[in-house]
């Protein structure tokens, strides 16, 4: 039936342009909404037209001689940018069947009937899903990644509190040290949308996402300042040994001097003992993320979930996330009005209806 309609349309255009159709265009209704039209900002011209359409004059001399030559292409150009009543000012031109078509379809888009409203709802909703089966197979824009980007709050309400934080941290492989210190920023950025979201639904700071890891992060500190504590008596110790050896020598010991250069020599193989445990503390840090140890952090709240359970609640949160898109809730991430508008995704459920028609029909045979 496309192709037919396709080749009636082939057939009116050569007809148009062995004997074209003249429409008036000096009514006194066709020059107000000329004038109108010629004073909007941005209004369509094709490239060839442009350098002639630089002033509301030109531009206004353009849509009278495109609606004395071809007043369906001026319905079908400039139609979505009339009124309901200059439409009225068209019906005069109703007997050509391409301005009569152009003329109802404006109108069903302007002052939509019940049943025009249904229809367009199920177009739209056919539309969207269409578009959804092409970002799925796309593999992008519902990764759990990029959902997480969009609704962080959402993420570690189904999934994020069961896995462990410091994982998104590391280095992955391949990945080069910049790359891996802005996606830090971007999960410190994430991370405070998180305790904001939960900060403004009343949950307890103690609770909040990241604070398990600054609460092992302050006991750890606290021990090593006990070790250090530890390590400053030791030395105090050795120190008032190493004194009252000293003082030995001074009063005359016979071994003075080969005590003086053991204790030096002692001194001088501590400091580069404990000049190597740095170097080695400071190396371990810097290749942490290209060498990731398992984590030491306090489990999260409800660690124990099986991967099953896991995987069940992840697929809840794509389903929610999903149904967020068709909903038309991320606006702020794409455009709604080219998905809705774009007549390719109907080709979408044709293939689907006459796949459903073969298998049906192979399984009656």
């Amino acid at each position: 039936s496309r192709l037919r309609t396709h080749d009636k349309c082939l057939e009116r255009d050569a007809a148009r342009e062995t004997t074209p159709t003249r429409f008036p265009s000096g009514t006194a209704a066709m020059e107000s909404i000329s004038e109108r039209l010629s004073q909007l900002e941005n209004l369509y011209f094709p490239r060839s037209l442009q350098p002639s359409a630089t002033s509301p004059s030109l531009r206004k001399s353009l849509l009278l001689d495109l609606i004395r030559r071809d007043l369906p292409v001026f319905l079908e150009r400039y139609g979505p940018q009339l009124t309901y009543g200059e439409l009225k000012e068209f019906d005069k031109f109703t007997s050509d069947y391409e301005v009569n078509w152009h003329l109802n379809h404006l109108r069903s888009v302007i002052s939509p009937t019940s049943e025009e409203v249904r229809a367009r709802s199920t177009m739209i909703k056919n539309r969207r899903r269409a578009y959804m089966d092409k970002l799925v197979c796309g593999g992008e824009y519902f990764s759990e990644d990029s959902m997480r980007e969009r609704e962080p709050y959402l993420h570690h309400e189904y999934v994020g509190q069961f896995q462990d934080l410091s994982g998104r941290r590391m280095a992955r492989p391949g990945e080069r040290w910049s790359d891996t210190l802005m996606r830090r920023v971007d999960e410190r950025i994430l991370v405070e949308k998180i305790r904001g979201e939960q900060e403004r639904l009343g949950v307890a700071e103690r609770d909040w996402v990241g604070n398990e890891r600054e609460q092992q992060e302050e006991q750890e500190e606290e021990e090593e300042e006990d070790d250090d504590d530890d390590d400053d008596d030791d030395d105090n110790d050795e120190l008032q040994e190493a004194k009252e050896e000293m003082g030995d020598e001074e009063n005359g010991e016979p071994n003075g001097t080969l005590k003086r250069s053991q204790i030096r020599s002692s001194w001088v193989n501590r400091c580069k003992v404990e000049l190597d445990w740095l170097a080695e503390v400071l190396l371990n840090n810097q290749d942490a993320s290209e060498n990731p140890q398992p984590s030491t952090a306090r489990p999260n709240e409800g660690a124990n979930l099986s991967a099953e359970e896991l995987e069940d609640r992840m697929e809840q949160f794509i389903h929610i996330m999903q149904q967020k898109f068709l909903s038309g809730e991320d606006h702020q991430h794409l455009d709604y009005s080219k998905i809705d508008e774009d007549e390719t995704l109907d080709d979408h459920w044709m293939r689907e209806a006459n796949h459903d028609a073969e298998e049906k029909y192979f399984a009656d045979v």
